[in-house]
């Protein structure tokens, strides 16, 4: 194995920046870029050194050494830590002479892999690093730092358990016992399964709204010019973000901002105001509006309170009915014109009325974007799941057991009932890294920042 290094801070100016060494080579890189003998360099205690070119002699810093031997450290290898000053001109020249003394760049994740591959942590608590450092909202970090201490792992060992166990009896069955199952026997089999397949189908349900909490929402403004949408959009956001006139077609590109509501992320996008224009870079707004209305995951159609409903109105609320929408009318607090509180008098349960400008009912547009959107079904507290992947691997064991159901009942051997349950232990495997590709591994890595 050979040893390699990255910066383990971000990117930039900061008071302190890291750079990780990993492998076999790290203490004696170490050794070659201090004015310490490597052997100075206790397990997990600091030292002060200079760090030196050792070509020039030149002292380039002065960082606190930190060394962790192997098998005690995050990757299970031998690991040196240099904090120094996070001038990036310095981080950049440390890592260089990292280099020249024999390390290599890691590869985005490759610490974390490395971990795995030592038997340090397994793929669902790798990946929950990912999810902790990429995590928006402070219910979104709580879930990922239980994954971290194995709650994923730990719920999914009875179900693997139950699953071995049904297993055993139809190897042991196929092996040494000549006649069929006894009938008592079967059915018992036929309702263990049946139980693991609706707890791994329970577990997947949750998947909604672990996947809200990680990804949240697209939520798209839409209107005609000077609905109030930009008005909207910075009253939401809290602070003046987009530019407001009473100049019709002032928003010509899209906004993008974020925001949390009830711990749910939310990208908001502010978009340029819907009609038939002349105006060529215009045009390309509405256009790039008409886009990203099909993406979103909510639509807010944003109406004037006191302006009679228009044709312009009545096209783009067609538009958005095939989608997930919400109808909001603005400038509540200048008065609501006839026209308007007839076309949404069949439609109440749908609108809500607010005021951009003095903030009247904020709070209630908020829980109508977000409320829609949560699981009804999902115990408060419980562990939710957020990764596609895990949701799509237990879904197919849940299929999986069910069809070795259903061959049961049809009386078919035992060889044939085991495809479907070897399946299904091989998908739950992977969720945990036990039976995952090189391949997979490789594109769940790739998505890990480089540095862990």
């Amino acid at each position: 194995m050979d040893t390699i290094v990255a910066l383990a801070t971000p990117v930039g100016r900061s008071g302190i920046g890291v750079v990780r060494l990993s492998g076999p080579g790290s203490l004696a890189i170490a050794g070659v870029l201090t004015d310490r003998n490597e052997s100075v360099f206790n397990p997990r205690r600091s030292v002060l050194a200079k760090v030196i070119d050792p070509v020039s002699g030149e002292t380039l810093d002065e960082a606190v050494i930190t060394y962790f031997k192997s098998p005690r450290s995050f990757t299970g290898e031998d690991v040196i830590e240099l904090a120094c000053h996070g001038s990036p001109v310095i981080l950049r020249q440390v890592i260089d002479l990292c280099l020249k003394s024999g390390a290599r760049m890691a590869d985005p994740g490759e610490f974390s892999l490395r971990a795995l591959a030592n038997g340090r942590m397994n793929l669902s608590q790798a990946e929950a690093i990912r999810d902790l450092i990429d995590s928006q909202t402070v219910a979104a970090a709580r879930q990922s730092v239980r994954q971290l201490e194995g709650e994923l792992s730990n719920s999914l060992q009875p179900l693997k358990d139950d699953l071995l166990d049904v297993i055993v009896v139809l190897e042991s069955s196929l092996e040494f016992v000549e006649d069929d199952l006894p009938e008592k026997q079967t059915e018992q089999i036929r309702t263990r399964l049946a139980g693991i397949a609706r707890r791994a189908r329970e577990f997947a349900a949750t998947f909604r709204a672990g996947r809200l909490l990680r990804e949240g929402l697209k939520v798209a403004l839409v209107g005609r010019p000077n609905v109030g949408k930009s008005s909207l959009f910075n009253a939401l956001l809290g602070h003046e973000r987009a530019i407001v006139t009473e100049i019709p077609g002032t928003t010509r590109d899209q906004l993008h901002e974020k925001l949390v509501i009830g711990n749910i992320p939310i990208s908001l996008i502010d978009t340029a105001g819907l009609r038939e224009t002349d105006d060529t870079v215009e045009s390309i707004g509405v256009e790039r509006s008409r886009l990203t209305m099909a993406d979103a995951d909510l639509v807010i159609l944003l109406l004037d309170a006191t302006v009679g409903f228009t044709a312009e109105d009545e096209e783009i609320w067609k538009s958005i009915e095939p989608l997930n929408h919400l109808i909001v009318v603005n400038k509540i607090d200048l008065g609501i014109s006839n026209e308007v509180e007839t076309k949404i008098a069949v439609h109440k349960s749908d609108v809500v009325m607010v005021s951009a400008k003095t903030g009247e009912n904020l709070d209630g547009l908020e829980h109508a974007i977000v409320d829609p959107f949560h699981a009804d079904d999902v115990e408060p507290g419980s562990f939710l799941i957020s990764d596609a992947r895990h949701f799509d691997l237990l879904e197919r064991t849940a299929d999986e057991i069910e069809s070795s159901i259903i061959l049961l009942d049809q009386k078919m051997s035992e060889e044939i009932v085991l495809v479907g349950l070897h399946n299904a232990i091989r998908f739950l495997g992977e969720i945990t890294g036990e039976t995952t590709t090189e391949d997979m591994l490789t594109r769940i890595f790739s998505t890990f920042c480089i540095g862990k």
